[in-house]
C-alpha cells in the first residue's frame, strides 16, 4: 500500500503534471531550453541532498529500530511540500524548484527505509515477486490518480473549477491527500514485524554511532566484491532510467507535444506497467533476475535512441507504451537483486549506502541532460546523452556473479551473529 501511496508523487509530480506546470507557469518568461535545464538541475540538487542524508539515517535506523518512524517523517515532508505547490504562480520557478527538491527528499529519503524492509518482511525466494507486486500496485495506484488528475485539468468544470490552472492546483492537493491516506496501513501494521532496537542510546549517541557505521560501510563495502561491481552497474543504468522518467514530459514539451497528449501518454504507461511489472517478476523467477534486467536495459537503449528522432504525439504515445513494458520490472528486479547481495543484519545501512551512492550518481543524468541542452540549445542532445548510462550499466552488469555475491552476504551475516 505504500507503493500505491507514494507512486502518485512520481506519476503526477515527477513525470506528468508538474513538469508541464513548471514549463508553462513557474518558468514563464524563460527560454524553452532554459526551463528544461532548470528543471533538470532541480532534479540533480534533490538527488545530492538525499544522498547526503540517507546513509546516516539508514545507519541510525538499524541501531534504533526506527525504520518506520523515519519513513513517516520523510513521507510527511514530501506530503507537505506537494501541498504547498498551490502557492506557486507565474515566474516562481525558484520556489517551485525548492518545493520540488523538498518533495523529492521526502519521497526518496523515505524509500531508503521502505526498501530496506524488503529483507525484514519477505523471504529471499519471494523477493523478486513481492518487489514486482509492490511496483505493479504503485503503477495502478499512481495511474488511477493520474487519470483523475487529467480530468481535473481537461474538465475543470466537473470539479467546480473555472480553469485548467485551478485544476492543476487541485491535482497537487489530491496527491498530498492520496499519499497521506494510503500511507496509514504501513504505519499502523508493519511495526511489530520489524527488527527492534539493537542498542538504546541518547540522540548524540545514535548520531555518533550512525557516523561511525557510515564510515565503516564505505570502508567495508570492499569486502563484497560482487556487490561493488553491481553497485557500479546500478549507478549507471539507474541514472539513465531515472532521468528518462523525470525528463520525458519536459522533453516532450520542448519539442512541441501538447500537454494533454503528454499526460495521457504517461497515463497509458501506468496501466501498461501494472500487468507488465507482474509479468516481469514471473519472468525473473523463470529466466533469472540478471537476464531479465539485461532485457529491460536493452529495451531502454532502444527507447532513448528512438526518442532522439521523436517529432509527433503519436511517437510519444508509442514510446510511452514501450516504457510501460519495462520500467517497473527493471526497477523491481534491480531492488530484489541488491537485497540478495547485502547482509540482512545491516540491510538499512546498506540500503542507505545504496541511496547515497545512487542519488549522487543520479544527479549526473539530469545534469548531463541539462548541460547538453544548454550547450547545443536543444534537448534532443540531452536525451541522446543518456545512452552512455544505459550501455555502461549493461557492460558492467556482465561481470557480476550473483550466486557468489549472495554467499558473501550470508557469510557476513553468520560472522556478525557469531560476534
Amino acid at each position: 500500500m505504500y507503493d500505491w501511496a507514494n507512486s502518485a508523487f512520481v506519476t503526477t509530480m515527477v513525470a506528468a503534471v508538474l513538469p508541464v506546470f513548471y514549463f508553462d507557469v513557474a518558468a514563464k518568461g524563460l527560454a524553452e531550453y532554459e526551463a528544461a535545464s532548470y528543471w533538470s538541475f532541480s532534479q540533480s540538487a534533490a538527488m545530492v541532498t538525499v544522498a547526503l542524508l540517507a546513509p546516516f539515517l539508514g545507519a541510525v535506523a538499524d541501531l534504533s529500530g526506527r525504520k518506520l518512524q523515519f519513513l513517516r517523517a520523510f513521507a510527511w515532508l514530501g506530503i507537505t511540500a506537494t501541498a504547498l505547490f498551490v502557492l506557486v504562480g507565474e515566474g516562481d520557478w525558484l520556489l517551485a524548484s525548492i518545493l520540488f527538491i523538498a518533495g523529492q527528499i521526502g519521497f526518496s529519503g523515505g524509500n531508503t527505509f521502505y526498501d530496506s524492509m524488503l529483507t525484514d518482511l519477505v523471504p529471499e525466494e519471494k523477493r523478486d515477486m513481492v518487489s514486482s507486486q509492490g511496483y505493479a500496485v504503485g503503477y495502478l495506484g499512481g495511474g488511477l490518480l493520474l487519470a483523475v488528475n487529467l480530468l481535473m485539468i481537461m474538465k475543470p468544470g466537473w470539479f467546480g473549477l473555472d480553469s485548467a490552472l485551478h485544476g492543476t492546483y487541485l491535482c497537487f492537493l489530491s496527491v498530498a491527500a492520496w499519499w497521506f491516506l494510503f500511507s496509514l496501513p504501513i504505519f499502523r501494521h508493519a511495526g511489530p514485524h520489524l527488527p527492534k532496537a539493537v542498542v538504546r542510546l541518547s540522540a548524540a549517541g545514535y548520531a555518533a554511532r550512525g557516523f561511525g557505521r557510515l564510515y565503516r560501510t564505505f570502508r567495508n563495502v570492499r569486502r563484497f566484491p560482487e556487490l561493488v561491481k553491481y553497485l557500479i552497474a546500478f549507478w549507471l543504468f539507474n541514472d539513465g532510467i531515472n532521468t528518462v522518467i523525470t525528463m520525458a514530459t519536459m522533453y516532450g514539451k520542448t519539442i512541441g507535444i501538447g500537454t494533454n497528449d503528454l499526460i495521457a501518454a504517461l497515463l497509458i504507461t501506468q496501466f501498461v506497467g501494472f500487468p507488465c511489472t507482474l509479468l516481469f517478476g514471473r519472468m525473473a523467477e523463470r529466466i533469472g533476475a540478471k537476464r531479465a534486467l539485461y532485457l529491460s536495459l536493452a529495451v531502454y537503449a532502444v527507447i532513448i535512441s528512438l526518442g532522439y528522432f521523436m517529432t509527433t504525439a503519436l511517437h510519444f504515445y508509442l514510446l510511452a507504451i514501450v516504457v510501460g513494458f519495462v520500467q517497473g520490472g527493471s526497477q523491481a528486479v534491480a531492488r530484489s537483486i541488491f537485497s540478495r547481495l547485502v547482509p540482512r543484519r545491516q540491510s538499512a545501512e546498506f540500503f542507505g549506502f545504496l541511496s547515497v551512492s545512487s542519488k549522487l550518481s543520479s544527479s549526473f543524468g539530469p545534469f548531463v541532460f541539462g548541460l547538453a541542452s544548454q550547450l547545443f540549445k536543444s534537448s534532443r542532445m540531452g536525451i541522446l546523452a543518456l545512452l552512455v548510462f544505459i550501455i555502461g550499466g549493461m557492460i558492467m552488469l556482465m561481470f557480476v556473479n550473483l550466486d557468489k555475491g549472495r554467499i558473501e552476504a550470508e557469510e557476513a551475516d553468520r560472522a556478525a551473529a557469531a560476534a
